[in-house]
Parts: structure tokens; C-alpha cells; sequence
């Protein structure tokens, strides 16, 4: 309040005061004329021993010193979090990126590995008939995915895609009944890659390693696609003829026919006209060409999972061994396939112009051995769904498949791998 007075009314001190020392005279550095606020303005609850002029200043920088303290501290305390942030993404990035490289393998892996901790969840699933479900989705997918001009980059080379289609849909097949001459038990393991055999190419793996290698992309397509449709009308009647007769069981091949149409032939139509039916679509689609080959691939894993769990209890009873001679026999058969497919495009370069050929050219060779080799998983589930334990139990049908459509993979991974250490080679010798 003594404050307050004195600089609302700078009169003299006042003996009546409660000091009785003679009065002190108070010094400002600056004139009391050039202050014009009010004094309610002041804090009246201030006593004068400490409104002094150094106090505030002692106030006001301690704490700046303190903030720049903690300035420091959270520089120091941000600068390790973010070394922290990066070691982790430096370790994190090397495992994100061989997840998104093998991502179907890992899915189809994840699958058969949850079917076998658990399979009560993928046992309600198929009696949910999800299997169906998911197989549509796959060729939906296929469908949206599909460019229409793409196909008719493949004109050009159509006597190769004509001898690629010839080995997927009528050659390869025949070795179903070689294989059917080995006995195992359970025997469901070599009829499933009998039925592999029969099988027409994959629909993404075949045409993803084709560009990677720099091969005729647009003829891997053609392939693919042509190879899927015609398996439809071709394979109930191999499995018919190749299969069923070789294993003495009589294959449904009239429901089996319908099954496939409405099961791939229809969704991959769909998918295809929803495409084509708006330009805003196609681009969508175009710009998340990964995300939706990763929810393909978890459409495709979900087969098994479900296979795997209806015939856990089957499964266990497989022996290491016998599924290593089951594996061992998947290997053989894609070996025998690349090899064959090989010397076929060599043998017919030869004699269809030498390097004026179609086959000699090296994009189109390389197609055709890669999506002439593999087979599909999709299209065998389609097939096995509806035989309903005609040939076997599905689950044991499917298993050696699942192993086989990962094996594949890798091996062709290496193949590219060398073909394209094969071209670097090449190309320093010419710049040499």
C-alpha cells in the first residue's frame, strides 16, 4: 500500500508513520512524471522490503536460465531419441523390405503354420465356405488389375506364346502320370502334385519375375491370362483322363466345369468390367498395383490356413521323411520343367530362322521358360474345393502344393538373379 501511495501521490514523509527513524529518500531511474497508469494497476498484496529493483531481475533470469537448461536437456534427450529412432529404422528396414519382396511366401507360410497351432477358427471358416469366398477374390483382383493394352503388345511374339501355352495346358501335364507311379503314404501327397502338374501358370509370379529380369512382360501377361481362361474348358477333362484314370477314381468333370467358371472365369470378368468402366478406377487401381497384390496374396493364404486346420489331425500323422521325398519330387518336377522348356525354345529358334526368330529373341525366351515352368496355387484350390474327397483329403492334397508354389519361386528368384549377372558380365565386355 506504501508503494502504491508514494507513486500515486509523491508527497513528503510523513512523521505519523510507524517508523520512527528519520525518513529515507527513495531514488528512481526514472522521472515519476512518466508514469500514467492508474494504481489499482499494482499489486496492493506487495509489501515494499521486496518489490525491490534487483528481485525481479533475479526472478525473471533464474528462469530463463532454467529454460535453458531444459533446452538443453531436451536437445540432448531429443537428439538420442532420434539415434535411438534411427539405429531401430536402420535394423527395421532390412526385414520391412524382405517382408514386402516375399510377401506371398510368408503369407502362404503364415497360413499353414496358424492352421496347425490353432485350426478351430480355420475350421469355422470353411464351414463358412470362405474358401469360395476368397478364391473369387483372387481372380477379381486379376480382373481389376488386368490392362487391355498390354495384351496386344503380345501379337508380335504369338508363335512363342502359342508354344508356351502348348506346354502349360497339354505337355507338362503328362508328368502327372510319372508321378503317379511313386508310392507314399499317404498317397494324397503325390496325387496333389499330380494335380499340380495339370495346373495352367501362376497369375502374378511368372509376369513380377519376367519384369524383373527386363523379359517381354506384356507376352507373360498374354500367357498368363490366355493359360487360366483355356485351363478352365482343359483341366477337368486332364484331370479326368491323367488323373482320375491313373488313380482309379472317377473325377465329376460336369461340376467341376461349373465350379471353375464361377469361381474364376466370372469374378476375373467382373473385376475386368469394373476396370473398364471408369478411367478414375483404372487409376486407382494402377497406383496401388502392390496393395492389391498383397490382399491377393492374403486371399491366396487363407486356403490353406483353412485346408491346413480341417486336416490338422491328418497332417500330424505325415512323416518328416515322407514329406521330404514329397518336397524332393516338387523340386525334381520344376527342374525338369525349366529344363525341358529350355531346350524347347533353343531347339525351336534353330529351326524357325535362327536370330531372326521370335525365340531367339532373349525378352521372349525368358517368358516363355519362366511362366511355361510354374504352376498355379489358386487354380488347384479351385480345383480341389469342389471334388469334395473324391481324390483325397484335401488337406493333404494342398499341402505339398503350398510347398511347391514357394519353391518355385525361390528357384526362378535364382535364375533371374543369374541372367541378370549374366547380362552385367556382358555388358562391361562390350564397353571393353
Amino acid at each position: 500500500m506504501a508503494v502504491a501511495v508514494a507513486l500515486g501521490n509523491p508527497a513528503p514523509w510523513s512523521p505519523n508513520c510507524a517508523s520512527s527513524g528519520p525518513p529515507r529518500p527513495r531514488t528512481f531511474p526514472f522521472p515519476l512524471s512518466s508514469i500514467n497508469f492508474p494504481a489499482k494497476v499494482l499489486d496492493p498484496a506487495s509489501s515494499p522490503p521486496l518489490f525491490s529493483e534487483r528481485r525481479p531481475l533475479r526472478l525473471f533470469r533464474l528462469p530463463r536460465a532454467a529454460e535453458g537448461f531444459d533446452q538443453v536437456g531436451d536437445s540432448g534427450n531429443q537428439s538420442s531419441q532420434d539415434s535411438i529412432f534411427q539405429k531401430a529404422s536402420n535394423w527395421a528396414q532390412p526385414i520391412l523390405d524382405f517382408a514386402a519382396t516375399n510377401f506371398l511366401p510368408l503369407a502362404l507360410l503364415s497360413g499353414i503354420a496358424l492352421g496347425l497351432a490353432n485350426p478351430t477358427p480355420g475350421c469355422v471358416a470353411h464351414r463358412l465356405s470362405l474358401s469360395r469366398f476368397s478364391t473369387c477374390g483372387i481372380f477379381f483382383i486379376s480382373g481389376i488389375m488386368l490392362r487391355s493394352s498390354e495384351l496386344g503388345a503380345a501379337i508380335e511374339a504369338w508363335p512363342a506364346g502359342l508354344f508356351g501355352l502348348g506346354s502349360i495346358l497339354l505337355l507338362s501335364p503328362f508328368l502327372s502320370r510319372l508321378i503317379l507311379q511313386v508310392q507314399l503314404t499317404p498317397q494324397e501327397l503325390v496325387t496333389g502334385l499330380a494335380i499340380f502338374c495339370c495346373m495352367p501358370t501362376t497369375l502374378s509370379s511368372g509376369v513380377a519375375l519376367t519384369q524383373l529380369v527386363g523379359g517381354n512382360t506384356a507376352l507373360a501377361l498374354a500367357m498368363t491370362v490366355l493359360s487360366n481362361l483355356l485351363g478352365i474348358l482343359i483341366i477337368p477333362f486332364s484331370l479326368s483322363k491323367l488323373i482320375g484314370t491313373g488313380a482309379g477314381i472317377s473325377v465329376p468333370t460336369t461340376q467341376l466345369f461349373k465350379s471353375l467358371i464361377m469361381t474364376l472365369l466370372v469374378p476375373l470378368i467382373i473385376g475386368k468390367v469394373v476396370r473398364d468402366s471408369s478411367k478414375s478406377m483404372a487409376k486407382f487401381v494402377d497406383q496401388n498395383r502392390q496393395s492389391f497384390s498383397m490382399i491377393s496374396a492374403i486371399c491366396l493364404s487363407l486356403v490353406p490356413w483353412m485346408q491346413v486346420s480341417q486336416s490338422r489331425s491328418l497332417l500330424l500323422t505325415v512323416q518328416p521323411a515322407v514329406f521330404a521325398i514329397t518336397v524332393s519330387m516338387g523340386i525334381l518336377l520344376h527342374i525338369i520343367l525349366l529344363a525341358f522348356n529350355t531346350i524347347a525354345v533353343q531347339s525351336l529358334s534353330v529351326v524357325s530362322g535362327g536370330d531372326q526368330s521370335v525365340f531367339s529373341n532373349k525378352d521372349n525366351a525368358r517368358a516363355v521358360i519362366l511362366v511355361a515352368s510354374q504352376k498355379t496355387l489358386p487354380v488347384l484350390v479351385a480345383v480341389i474345393e469342389p471334388l469334395q474327397g473324391a481324390l483325397g483329403e484335401s488337406g493333404l492334397l494342398v499341402l505339398p502344393c503350398v510347398a511347391l508354389h514357394i519353391i518355385q519361386i525361390i528357384l526362378d528368384s535364382f535364375l533371374v538373379n543369374l541372367w541378370l549377372r549374366k547380362d552385367q558380365i556382358s555388358l562391361k565386355t562390350k564397353q571393353v
